[in-house]
């Protein structure tokens, strides 16, 4: 028997917002200087959905746009924050490497699974030394149909995990925590809409309240 918890990345373990502005502005720079777009950067538009699977986002961000410009921004997004990662510009949330550190020495076996791309996700576990507490990074590649739940199914079925908790900031982390009937904990944190809260078996408004329940 298994019991572990996974957690989100973006907006749960990673503060996302340090880096998503430079690197959305960015992108959008390229895009005004190529005359596809004016105005500026929709940043605030992006974090209102942040969390949802990146083909939505572009789509979303850039709704007249061709398939092929959406991907192409994506890549440079993509490399944009990778960058910004690697330069110390992001943070962990508070708390988040101590929390890791007691949950794994009280047996928790740790899983991340997120939206996130595999470079994006490596470079966040690279530059923070997550690696050290946590086993393995599911990434939404790894799944054809971009579901979340389908994700974590993936991760509980990878590890055997038979109880836990699956720790996020949206709906969608709360729907597949109950899909794969894991305790959803939602986390009142920068992108968390209350709304969706209440879908949570658990509020929490920092990690290390992950002790006491």
């Amino acid at each position: 028997m298994t019991k572990a918890i996974i957690f989100d990345m973006d907006g749960t373990l990673f503060q996302t917002e340090m880096v998503l502005e430079h690197a959305l502005e960015a992108v959008f720079s390229d895009l005004r200087s190529e005359g596809k777009w004016e105005g500026a950067a929709p940043v605030e538009t992006y974090k209102e959905i942040m969390g949802v699977p990146l083909p939505v986002v572009w789509d979303t961000l850039l709704p007249k746009e061709t398939d092929k410009v959406k991907e192409e921004m994506n890549e440079r997004f993509q490399t944009y924050l990778i960058s910004s990662i690697q330069e110390g510009k992001g943070a962990l949330y508070p708390h988040v490497l101590e929390t890791l550190a007691d949950l794994k020495e009280e047996g928790y076996t740790l899983l991340v699974a997120s939206n996130g791309l595999p470079d994006y996700l490596k470079a966040i576990v690279e530059t923070y030394h997550l690696d050290h507490y946590i086993s393995d990074v599911f990434s939404i590649a790894r799944v054809a149909s971009g579901d979340k739940g389908e994700l974590v199914e993936k991760a509980c079925n990878s590890y055997g995990v038979t109880k836990g908790m699956g720790v996020g900031d949206r709906l969608s982390d709360f729907k597949a925590a109950h899909r794969n009937r894991l305790k959803a904990i939602g986390c009142r944190f920068d992108f968390s809409k209350e709304e969706e809260l209440k879908e949570a078996d658990i509020i929490i408004d920092d990690l290390q309240e992950l002790m006491n329940i």
